[in-house]
């Protein structure tokens, strides 16, 4: 289970270095703290069930966090 969250610190590092390509510098530094979390989180040597539970709150957070944001801060019709 250690090893998956290696593959997600992977692709949320990918993540990250295509979002500051295209000079998107607040959500390419997001995906770095994720990158960091899941890296840090996968060296920890937990269970296989405190791996689950740690995946179910990052994702509790996440979409709080993302409904919050499309449901508050994006307005419709809104240019940039």
């Amino acid at each position: 289970m250690d090893r998956m969250f290696r593959v997600l610190a992977f692709w949320t590092g990918i993540f990250s270095v295509m979002f500051y390509l295209g000079h998107m510098n607040i959500t390419a530094l997001i995906f770095l703290g994720q990158t960091g979390f899941f890296l840090l989180v996968s060296y920890l040597k937990l269970t296989e069930r405190m791996y689950i539970y740690v995946f179910a709150a990052y994702l509790t957070v996440f979409f709080a966090g993302f409904t919050y944001w499309t449901t508050f801060m994006m307005t419709p019709g809104a240019v940039h």
